[in-house]
């Protein structure tokens, strides 16, 4: 198999002069940019690192990220991205539990970088304008060369580290065959055209940015650098780039419709929609179907450890649902309180969601971490932590998290089923419920809800009870807040809010308290 270097020098020797890298004013041909890789790659064996060394990158989506990121496939050393939101702390924790020998990193890091005293004992290289470097990023540019490849499809070419929620994040090592495969994955299922253009907002440190980076090169490609998310800036690119696709978190697909010059630019170039990291509610769904009426719009279900569990291709004609498994993938569903892959959930039943380690995606294992992979790596299935069930047709429905699972009156709970309902009233602009302790139910259903517009609870429960949801898992209080809390890619941060983290803005009780049964009612 093709390593990822080589898989870079295809695209050069295909289409040398199709632009392949935009960020801001600068435009780089594939010819171009491959002399910047191979400078870059130069200067890393001049630091003296080598086959299997972790390099720390504390970068946003900047062009020298991506270069950064494509020479180290070339050299075979691992780089190990990290949120450029990092404080000093997680900066000495990953640096530590990695072993990086090195540390790139830019101004907006810059404190946190000078805060982290494991820093101060490695090699810092810095990106723009930085105190505190040992090395300047940009002296490195100053003899362009071609990139020789030097590691070969079994070398390791990232290693991720998990958002984890509780504790310390896990370093996700992924080989390069995983990633090359990973991408031609995601280049079919979401049936890609030579030379499609993406907008590269998604960051270097999340699966979802590296599988842009990736796929985007193996077909010839045009990768759009966006440093920091911006709704306006995001769509002048669109309009200006003549993007095809784009590949988002739901959070910032909100933020896209949600700005005001939306209706005045040009987005009819944009022909392929995909979503992963969070679940798409129904209204959200409904608009962006609307507003770009796309050829192809893709639910991708997936994560750090095995990018792609599952695809559904029709995500508006069956909403809600990831679909199948995925190309590289085998999926099933056991019961919730099972610790063997055997225990299968039947139709309907909700479960954990497993994935099958052979697939040709999946990781090895966590760096490190054999309490981790005694938890989650299980007779050869990875226990994902996600629930879910299988209709009968067969498509798989993800409902949340177990840590989420909300236990009402002894009824198990998941919170998706609930934000979609209340998603589709007219007033509501996001919505995340959660699980809130309870003397009486152990835990009660509680809806946070940023609108629109005013509506009261009672509208709002008026609502579910006109839906199909079953009447045990209607909310038993509304919360109406400014800001739902989310990660920096997206995904809700429902311990923040079971933590009262976050700015209440309209009283929240019901007038009405309702009873909530403890078993399902006709």
């Amino acid at each position: 198999m093709l390593d990822l270097g080589r898989t870079f020098l295809q695209s050069m020797e295909r289409s040398p002069h199709a632009v392949a890298l935009v960020d801001g004013e600068l435009r780089l041909s594939y010819a171009q940019w491959a002399l910047r890789v191979g400078a870059v790659q130069r200067a890393l064996a001049g630091l003296g690192l080598r086959r299997g060394d972790h390099l720390l990158a504390v970068l946003q989506n900047r062009w020298e990220m991506a270069t950064l990121h494509w020479a180290c496939q070339f050299a075979g050393i691992v780089i190990t991205p990290l949120n450029w939101r990092a404080k000093a702390d997680e900066i000495d924790y990953c640096l530590s539990d990695s072993g990086a020998r090195a540390l790139v990193f830019e101004p907006v890091v810059q404190e946190a970088v000078q805060g982290s005293s494991e820093a101060q004992r490695v090699l810092r290289i810095g990106v723009g304008a930085v105190q505190g470097a040992t090395v300047d990023f940009e002296d490195w540019l100053a003899a362009p060369t071609e990139p020789t490849p030097q590691a070969n499809a079994e070398d390791l070419s990232l290693m991720l580290y998990t958002s984890g929620t509780t504790g310390k994040p896990k370093g996700v090592p992924r080989r390069q065959r995983v990633e090359r495969i990973a991408a031609l994955a995601h280049v079919a299922q979401n049936r890609y055209a030579q030379g499609e253009r993406t907008l590269g907002v998604m960051p270097l440190y999340h699966t979802m940015g590296v599988r842009s980076l990736l796929a985007l090169a193996l077909i010839d490609g045009r990768f759009v650098c966006m440093p920091k998310f911006d709704a306006g800036r995001a769509l002048l690119a669109i309009q200006d780039e003549k993007l095809t696709h784009l590949y988002l978190v739901p959070t910032l697909y909100h933020e896209l419709l949600s700005q005001p010059d939306f209706a005045r630019i040009d987005i009819s170039s944009i022909r392929k929609l995909g979503f992963a990291g969070a679940p798409m509610h129904d209204a959200l769904l409904q608009r962006l179907n609307k507003a770009f009426s796309p050829e192809l719009f893709v639910n991708h279900y997936g994560s750090s450890e095995i990018y792609t569990f599952a695809i559904n291709q029709s995500a508006v004609a069956k909403p809600g649902s990831a679909g199948r498994a995925g190309i590289n993938a085998r999926l099933r569903v056991v019961k919730l309180d099972s610790v063997s892959p055997g225990s299968l959930a039947a139709p309907g039943e909700e479960g954990q969601i497993l994935a099958e380690l052979a697939g040709d995606e999946a990781f090895e294992g966590y760096h490190n971490r054999p309490d981790a992979d005694a938890k989650s790596l299980r007779e050869g299935w990875y226990f994902t932590g996600d629930t879910g069930y299988f209709d009968a047709d067969g498509d798989l429905y993800v409902t949340g998290r177990v840590d989420d699972m909300i236990i009402s009156g002894g009824e198990n709970i998941s919170p998706v089923d609930i934000e979609s309902v209340l998603s589709l009233h007219p007033a509501v602009d996001e919505v995340a419920v959660a699980g809130l302790q309870d003397e009486r139910w152990g835990q009660r259903v509680v809806a946070f809800v940023k609108t629109r517009e005013p509506v009261a609870a009672d509208a709002l429960d008026a609502h579910c009870r006109l839906s199909d949801l079953v009447n045990f898992k209607r909310p038993r209080e509304y919360v109406f807040v400014r800001e739902i809390p989310k990660s920096p890619v997206g995904k809700v941060l429902r311990r923040k809010l079971v933590a009262g983290e976050f700015e209440a803005v309209l009283p929240a009780a019901l007038t009405n308290p309702i009873p909530i049964p403890t078993r399902r009612e006709p």
